[in-house]
This record gives C-alpha cells, sequence and structure tokens, in this order.
C-alpha cells in the first residue's frame, strides 16, 4: 500500500510540474506588417560574411528565421523573439536586422532557394509575436 500511494504521489507531483502550452505562457500580438523573403547569398547579404546574422549567428537553409526592421525591434520583435505567420506553420525566430531604411518590415528567411524567395515576393500580411504573459503583469502593476 505504501509503494501505491508514492507511486501516486509522484505521479501528481510529476503532473503538476509539467510545463504549459506554449500558448498558456504567451500573448500573440498581431501586427500587419510588409513581408518579403530573403537568401543567404552574397548578393543580398554580406559578400564577407553571408551565412552570418547581424547578431552573429550562424545562418543554414532549413532554419525558421526572419529579419525584422528596426522600428519593429522597439514594438518588442527582438533578438529571438517568436513568431507565428499566418500563411506559414510553425514558428520563426527573430536572428536577424534589415537596413535601417525599412519600416514595419519583416524579411523571411528562405535559405538559397532564390526562385522560393522571388516567388513570394512581397506581401502586406498578419504576424503574431509572442509577449511572455508575466511580462505583462509587470508591466500592468
Amino acid at each position: 500500500m505504501i509503494k501505491r500511494s508514492s507511486i501516486i504521489i509522484i505521479l501528481i507531483i510529476a503532473l503538476s510540474c509539467s510545463e504549459k502550452p506554449m500558448d498558456d505562457k504567451y500573448n500573440w500580438v498581431p501586427i500587419n506588417v510588409t513581408a518579403t523573403a530573403y537568401n543567404s547569398l552574397p548578393y543580398q547579404t554580406s559578400y564577407e560574411h553571408s551565412a552570418i546574422t547581424a547578431w552573429g549567428d550562424s545562418i543554414k537553409p532549413g532554419q525558421k528565421w526572419i529579419a525584422v526592421s528596426r522600428d519593429l525591434l522597439k514594438k518588442g520583435l527582438s533578438y529571438n523573439t517568436m513568431v507565428k505567420i499566418d500563411t506559414f506553420d510553425g514558428i520563426f525566430l527573430v536572428k536577424d536586422k534589415m537596413h535601417s531604411r525599412w519600416r514595419n518590415r519583416i524579411d523571411i528567411y528562405m535559405g538559397e532557394d532564390v526562385k522560393k524567395a522571388k516567388e513570394w515576393g512581397r506581401r502586406k500580411i498578419t504576424i503574431s509575436y509572442a509577449v511572455p504573459k508575466d511580462s505583462l503583469e509587470i508591466i500592468e502593476e
């Protein structure tokens, strides 16, 4: 009987300590932006370091990363912010910054597939970015 109750207590503790689902931990803030696409090729990024982001991350095809215009950094889309893009599955991470001339814009990383990036073109879309719920509670106090 002692063993059975010990197992039940361990299960209760384990379940109460499990991770909350992502939507329970974050508020997803929608914003309308202009979206373009880019590739990690020297003529699109940097001739010296075409596979290095502005924050120094090594980029390679297959990663769900975006670059953001610098005005969006001030709105909360900073380094490693999680972003949902309405036309793509999954979560993207903010890993790069765009030139200061751009406003209200994201650039979606599409590896080295130039054809895919050109087909994407430029579109007005809605994205949502993650803001930890705990951080909003601190601001509201």
